[in-house]
């Protein structure tokens, strides 16, 4: 039986791309990359990077400082306890440089030679695997190779960058998500409805079977009255429906306006704060936004403890002093790690 795998884009999906990296101490990991690569690989899924290295082609990189950038990035996540099955890249570009390199190939993302390469050598399910990248290219190529896509949308200042659409006419995502946490969860959901739906289809073809060998009996039952009754039965006359006023018709139509301006309006709209929910709801877990909500706590007791000073019958003006001069100082702590969380 073939597995199923996960094909992944490096740059902006799995590392931060700051323009063509040229160096393995430039490689960075993107915010929950490795949590999200163990969780995949829990469920199943082989992970294999896609990507286009046209810095090969153009003399930026060479094809070795290129394997020790993607030792590092294995590294890095092999110090995350998460681990790729492979990684696979095109150097080619129809525009390069370096005439070795200076080609057009189907290897290339949009096209799906590397995906179809992967499943070839790993013996991998296309059609039970998916393609998660954040451009045209990686979706178009998932596509076209038959896997489920998912589209990592870019945030407006980066996507400003590219020369392309990001999503150009023709090319349409299974899903979008708006990071590689969100990834995992419309995956998770996805394998979810799929068991759901075949518990489903086995009972109702048994309930289907059995219905079917009664409704033959009762049929078999029936035949002979009904040959009887029509015998003695004169045949009815058949009844002509009356049409419909048109007024029905008109009144339709008038229902009917076209209001395409309006729909798309608040379709976008609809669509920008589903993605600020979505962005909140799959935030990175922050350490300063803890210490604040704890520090938080610790200044609400640090008050009681101060009404409960100046309600005593022995009343020490010191010690309230002291608890309330403990809540401003805790105050002001939360405060700090507030603004260090915006900073970060």
């Amino acid at each position: 039986m073939s597995d199923k795998a996960i094909f992944l884009d490096r740059d902006d999906t799995l590392i931060e791309d700051p323009g063509y990296i040229n160096d393995p101490e430039q490689v960075k990991l993107m915010d929950g990359v490795p949590e999200a690569l163990i969780q995949l690989k829990n469920l199943g899924y082989k992970l294999v990077v896609v990507t286009n290295q046209s810095a090969v082609a153009h003399g930026i990189v060479t094809e070795k400082v290129l394997g020790d950038i993607h030792d590092r990035l294995k590294q890095l996540l092999v110090e995350n306890n998460a681990f790729l099955d492979r990684i696979y890249y095109c150097p080619y570009h129809p525009e390069g440089v370096v005439p070795k390199y200076r080609k057009e190939s189907n290897s290339r993302k949009p096209g799906p030679g590397m995906l179809l390469q992967a499943a070839d050598e790993m013996d991998i399910d296309l059609g039970q695997s998916w393609c998660i990248g954040n451009s045209s290219r990686d979706i178009e190529a998932g596509l076209r190779a038959g896997c489920k896509t998912i589209l990592i949308d870019m945030p407006p200042s980066r996507q400003k960058q590219l020369s392309s659409p990001v999503l150009p006419a023709g090319v349409s995502p299974d899903y979008r998500a708006v990071n590689i946490k969100e990834v995992v969860n419309i995956i998770k959901k996805h394998l979810r409805s799929s068991s759901e739906q075949e518990k489903k289809i086995q009972p109702t073809l048994t309930d289907e079977t059995a219905l079917t060998s009664e409704a033959d009996v009762q049929v078999s039952d029936l035949v002979e009255p009904t040959k009887q009754i029509n015998a003695q039965q004169p045949a009815l006359e058949t009844i002509e429906p009356e049409t419909k006023p048109t007024k029905l018709k008109i009144q339709q139509s008038e229902q009917n306006i076209p209001t395409d301006k309006t729909e798309e309006l608040l379709s976008g709209i609809l669509v920008q704060l589903k993605n600020m929910q979505r962005a909140e709801m799959f935030g990175e877990f922050s350490v300063m936004r803890l210490l604040a909500g704890v520090v938080q706590i610790v200044v609400l007791f640090c008050l009681l403890v101060t009404v409960w000073f100046l309600m005593s019958p022995e009343r020490q003006d010191n010690l309230v002093f002291i608890a309330l001069g403990f809540a401003i100082i805790f105050q002001l702590m939360t405060l700090t790690f507030y603004i260090m969380q915006g900073k970060k």
